[in-house]
């Protein structure tokens, strides 16, 4: 070992485990609770399924579910990558430029207190009932918190930095590239981990409202028929869904944003190796 320097620890998976126990307690308390008051109270399956049987019937419908997952995944997966290929530039360019900001901002915050259900519906009559509405109300959920994160981030910049960068006659897209960016990262991640949570809910609000396939109209169905244990198998693989997604996403702000993570190594005592 070299002389002066400390040995490298990484954090032991206990700690992860620690981390995570609690919120598997108590959804595991809730499923047992839930699962005793129903046979208790003998409630009927069309009002409220025990937990074993809305997992039944995710067993006996999965052929059918995986089919119509598929196509809220893709759907899903395409509005947000739009979502954020739109979001970037327009909010790079509002911090750029903030007579834009002051200009186009108002709009973004307006177009938010329209509820989703409300524009959906016309989204669907001006494009028909194929993939791309769903798609475009997925990036009408997302589009905002993705703008409204990344344009916080870049006026979060410390302006004297970006002084000193001018002063040595840096250009736009070196402001861009070695301050602004890397700054706003964070942020950016932030709004990208609230787009992930809403990516799913808005692809099955577009199925909802009108779809050949996806997890929104198996709900459709489901509810039609009265086929309670269905719908809540459909809300469970909704919740994975949405969490696989949120996992995918917390994995790239860990590996773009390395600094923060080794900093929170050092915070529990640990040296993250180079």
């Amino acid at each position: 070992m070299t002389p002066g320097r400390q040995p490298q620890r990484r954090l032991h998976p206990w700690h992860w485990t620690r981390r995570s126990l609690p919120a598997a307690l108590s959804l595991v308390t809730t499923l047992v609770l839930w699962e005793a008051l129903v046979r208790l109270f003998q409630i009927p399956s069309w009002l409220l399924p025990a937990p074993s049987g809305a997992i039944q019937e995710l067993w006996r419908e999965w052929p059918v579910i995986a089919g119509h997952a598929q196509a809220t995944v893709i759907e899903a997966a395409a509005g947000m990558l739009l979502g954020i290929a739109l979001a970037v530039p327009i909010a790079t360019a509002m911090a750029l430029r903030p007579l834009l900001r002051q200009a186009v901002y108002p709009l973004f915050i307006i177009s938010q207190t329209i509820p989703t259900i409300a524009l959906a519906p016309l989204i669907l009559v001006w494009f028909g009932y194929g993939m791309l509405p769903k798609v475009l109300v997925v990036v009408l959920v997302t589009f905002f918190p993705l703008v409204v994160n990344l344009v916080e981030g870049y006026r979060q910049t410390d302006p004297r930095m970006a002084q000193l960068l001018l002063t040595m006659r840096a250009r736009t897209w070196h402001l861009l590239r070695y301050l602004l960016w890397p700054q706003a990262l964070p942020s950016f991640f932030a709004g990208l981990r609230i787009a992930a949570t809403y990516s799913v809910t808005g692809a099955v609000v577009g199925e909802w409202l009108g779809a050949a396939q996806g997890l929104g109209i198996y709900l459709v169905r489901a509810a039609k028929s009265f086929r309670t244990d269905r719908l809540f198998a459909a809300i469970a693989v909704i919740v994975l869904l949405t969490l696989a997604i949120f996992g995918i996403v917390e994995l790239l702000a860990r590996l773009t944003m390395r600094w923060r993570t080794d900093a929170a190594l050092r915070r529990h005592g640990a040296t993250p190796q180079p």
